[in-house]
């Protein structure tokens, strides 16, 4: 797939395409994990793997209903 590179601000940003996106699972704010190979003159893109040991998954499944629910307010109170 080819993309373009574009600025935001002093940035410069190459979109991914909403079927990328929903097949790796991804959403506004996930992390990402960027690999340059400069050998092959390639970049290349996986989702960040958590560090995170020991989380019981029923709470982690509840946070994440929590903060979809309510990460408009969230995001309201962090600023």
């Amino acid at each position: 797939m080819i993309r373009k590179v574009f600025k935001v601000e002093n940035n410069l940003v190459v979109s991914l395409p909403k079927e990328t996106i929903d097949l790796l699972g991804l959403h506004e704010g996930s992390e990402i994990e960027v690999t340059v190979d400069t050998g092959a003159r390639r970049i290349l893109l996986s989702p960040a793997k958590a560090n995170v040991v020991d989380i019981d998954t029923e709470f982690a499944r509840q946070l994440d209903e929590f903060i979809a629910l309510y990460r408009p307010v969230l995001e309201a109170l962090a600023k």
